[in-house]
């Protein structure tokens, strides 16, 4: 039986000036008592940089199926990087070890005139597998970029900017009108070339930017 059939992780984050101050909510799905050992719990950065510990190694809990369970943690977040973040907990559930990532990512600002903004229209349709992929644009902001597609299905990609692969951080696709966004980290001003590889096709889309 997996994790998320024995016992419910959820996360409630709040900011502060200094710091990031939340709690994970535990609770057992199927009704009966567990113990939960923290073995490793960090905030890890989704492009794969430094993770910070959060303070919760070695801390045992008996999760109760009458009640949730509150376990505080706090980090500054002066100590992060630009980036986007997400809670990451290796615990042992009865014994049986997991790695979770509980909640929703955040993100640690960039400077403000470090990333790009505005659209950059694509236009490019390739094949891709057994169907048709047609790339539309390229939506940037302070703190994403967003590339809205065309497509039967659900697509896989990889975007990399000026040779930097760019993780994603949400895919979301309406199979009755084909249409879907993915979610990325953002582009910086100084990037010059973004390359969108389609899983399926001969080649990636080399959008040179403005």
């Amino acid at each position: 039986m997996s994790a998320d059939q024995l016992v419910a992780f959820r996360a409630h984050l709040e900011r502060f000036p200094l710091a990031i101050k939340g709690a994970l909510v535990l609770r057992p799905v199927d009704g009966m008592p567990h113990q939960v050992a923290f073995e490793r719990a960090v905030v890890a950065e989704m492009a794969g940089g430094a993770s910070l510990p959060i303070g919760l190694d070695q801390v045992v809990q008996d999760v109760s199926p009458t009640k949730d369970l509150f376990v505080p943690f706090e980090f500054p977040f002066a100590d992060l990087s630009s980036g986007w973040y997400r809670l990451e907990c290796r615990v042992l559930i009865d014994g049986s070890s997991a790695t979770l990532h509980p909640g929703e990512p955040f993100v640690i600002p960039w400077p403000r005139a470090a990333t790009r903004r505005g659209t950059v229209d694509v236009g490019v349709a390739l094949e891709a597998g057994h169907g048709k992929v047609r790339i539309e644009e390229i939506a940037c902001s302070a703190d994403r970029m967003e590339v809205s597609y065309e497509a039967p299905d659900p697509i896989g990609v990889k975007i990399v900017a000026d040779g930097r692969p760019l993780p994603t951080l949400a895919h979301e696709h309406d199979v009755e009108t084909g249409r879907g966004v993915l979610t990325a980290y953002p582009l910086m001003r100084a990037d010059e070339r973004v390359s969108i590889g389609v899983r399926g096709a001969t080649r990636p889309i080399e959008v040179r930017l403005p």
